[in-house]
């Protein structure tokens, strides 16, 4: 059996799984899963298979990752689960809470709502794919090759966190690209039938974010019905690295 490796941090009856996005990683949320650790919980900063330190599979779906974190809570025995997930990770959280409600005292989502986006994400994986590790011998120039095809700083910050030593001279990514390039038209969680998940649920999303509407929260209403609602100020999608302080106040409070 493989199960999703983790950084695990704070001691704690009380456990957080926090699901990264899509080219993400657990390590994203080091510092957010320091403070949450310090009020009084357990945080399990899990990589999802085909990402960080996780294994790689030719399989990949929201029900499978579902899965994958069902066998990573049976095989750590937890009890006593918090989740938060973010953009992919927030899909695969909503996913998770309607398949297995009973295993859950609180959710929260963070900035994707269950409905059809346009796929968006083939150029960042093209870039990727661009890469020549014949030639990038330092992070460096991997930023510098990816600087030519994106102008966002950030965004290349995140997306060469995924870089690793593959040996003493060769550089690689983390992350199983070929099996994620053939998902990127799949990102997008559409519940075919109704459910009705009725334990606390914060839905918190960027004030500035493309993937959020005001007129999306009757749709999260209809399916988690103890719905408490945050727009984040001055933050788009990268809602908890935009505004931490905010972000971590109302998700702190929430859970406690």
């Amino acid at each position: 059996m493989n199960i999703l490796h983790s950084k695990i941090v704070g001691d704690s009856n009380k456990n957080i799984i926090i699901v990264h996005g899509f080219l993400g990683m657990g390590d994203n949320w080091i510092s957010q899963a320091n403070k949450i650790a310090e009020s009084g919980f357990k945080v399990h900063l899990i990589d999802l298979r085909n990402h960080g330190k996780s294994f790689w599979s030719n399989e990949f779906s929201f029900d499978l990752m579902v899965e994958d974190i069902y066998e990573y809570i049976t095989y750590h025995n937890i009890s006593n689960l918090y989740m938060i997930g973010h953009s992919m990770g927030g899909n695969i959280s909503m996913l998770f809470a309607k398949n297995y409600p009973e295993l859950l005292k609180k959710i929260i989502i963070v900035d994707i709502v269950p409905k059809a986006y346009k796929p968006h994400q083939d150029f960042i994986l093209e870039s990727l794919k661009s890469l020549d590790f014949n030639i990038i011998k330092s992070r460096n120039d991997a930023d510098s090759q990816l600087s030519k095809l994106i102008s966002d700083k950030r965004v290349r910050q995140f997306l060469l966190k995924n870089l690793y030593w593959k040996d003493q001279d060769t550089l690689g990514l983390k992350i199983n690209l070929e099996i994620l390039f053939k998902f990127k038209n799949k990102l997008s969680l559409v519940f075919k039938e109704d459910f009705s998940f009725k334990k606390p649920t914060l839905f918190i999303h960027g004030e500035n974010s493309n993937y959020v509407e005001e007129s999306d929260y009757d749709l999260m209403s209809s399916y988690f019905k103890n719905l408490e609602i945050v727009k984040v100020p001055s933050a788009s999608h990268w809602v908890h690295a935009d505004n931490p302080k905010f972000f971590l106040e109302k998700t702190i409070n929430f859970l406690n």
